[in-house]
């Protein structure tokens, strides 16, 4: 991303030079910036750790960032906190569904929070159960919800007052596939038909990728890149090729096997007793990758070729894939 933003205009969401520490020692953001257009799916990409939850406490005025500044719907989270928690939702990790209420009184609770009148909660509250195809549980108590029900129930009560934006932090973790499908279906139906705004953090790298119309990749507390999931795919040009070594094989002689190949092997990194590179024709380059790995006495366990992925796009901006940066606890 580009070090200068422009200047703050009519984005649902508007990030600028964020920086917060916790203490001395832990930074949890340095110079985050980003900007969300409206009636989108923004995805902010990142391990563990990353910042992204510090992110969204900043956006949804929970804390206050040390520098830098935010808008959400162009509204200033640090002048007027207010105002921006009239018009946001946010669904946390760990949501507020009361387990011992049922879904409708759950619902209800949070329509009366926000002082809506009777006739125009319970026609809200009927209207969100409906959405979220939860009607036939709606007077069963929350803990006999199984875990996409209540996910389901969450959004559903972060939803009740219409707002502009919705803040969804790690919204599908721990959700089996069928209820995670389930739940992308109805995030994706609020910015298309609904207009609402939508952040949402993830781990998931197939979650950012199948929702976001962009996304920002955060890592160590800052934006390392960010586009749309085919942009920042496309800028890696050609095949990735991942090889694991076996037991026995020396990580060093692989990497002086590979890394001066008249440069037809780019991006060459280890991890583990696994080698990632580029090239531009993956299926004509693993044979001549197969024999100086062979001429260097380096046994392969696996070859795989694929097209660029978010992981790739990880890989090559951080050094390090994904799956292994994730890792440590959130922030």
């Amino acid at each position: 991303m580009n070090a200068a933003v422009a200047a703050l205009g009519p984005f649902a969401i508007e990030a600028q030079h964020l920086e917060k520490r916790y203490g001395k020692d832990v930074v949890a953001l340095r110079d985050l910036s980003f900007q969300v257009e409206r009636g989108t799916i923004f995805a902010l990409l990142g391990p563990n750790g990353a910042g992204k939850s510090t992110a969204v406490k900043i956006l949804t005025t929970m804390t206050h960032p040390d520098a830098g500044r935010a808008r959400v719907a162009g509204i200033d989270v640090i002048a007027n906190p207010r105002g921006v928690r009239r018009i946001i939702g946010c669904v946390a990790q760990k949501d507020a569904v009361d387990l011992e209420a049922t879904g409708r009184e759950n619902i209800t609770l949070q329509a009366q929070m926000y002082a809506m009148e009777s006739r125009d909660g319970r026609r809200r509250v009927a209207e969100l159960l409906d959405r979220f195809q939860l009607t036939d549980a709606a007077d069963r108590l929350a803990r006999t919800y199984s875990g996409g029900m209540r996910r389901k129930l969450g959004v559903a009560m972060g939803l009740v007052h219409q707002p502009e934006v919705l803040f969804l932090d790690e919204p599908t973790t721990g959700l089996d596939p069928e209820a995670r499908s389930s739940l992308w279906s109805e995030i994706h139906r609020l910015a298309a038909c609904d207009g609402v705004s939508v952040l949402l953090t993830t781990h998931y790298l197939d979650e950012a990728d199948h929702l976001a119309h962009r996304l920002a990749i955060i890592d160590d507390g800052r934006v390392v890149t960010d586009g749309t999931p085919d942009q920042l795919k496309s800028r890696l040009l050609g095949d990735a090729i991942n090889i694991q070594l076996d037991a026995d094989a020396v990580i060093g002689d692989a990497l002086r096997a590979l890394s001066p190949r008249n440069g037809w092997l780019r991006d060459v990194t280890a991890e583990g007793r696994a080698v990632h590179a580029r090239v531009d024709d993956g299926a004509r380059a693993v044979p001549g990758v197969l024999a100086a790995l062979d001429a260097a006495g380096v046994t392969v366990a696996s070859v795989t070729v694929s097209r660029p992925s978010l992981d790739d796009v990880y890989l090559s901006h951080t050094g390090r894939s994904f799956s292994a940066a994730h890792a440590g606890d959130s922030r």
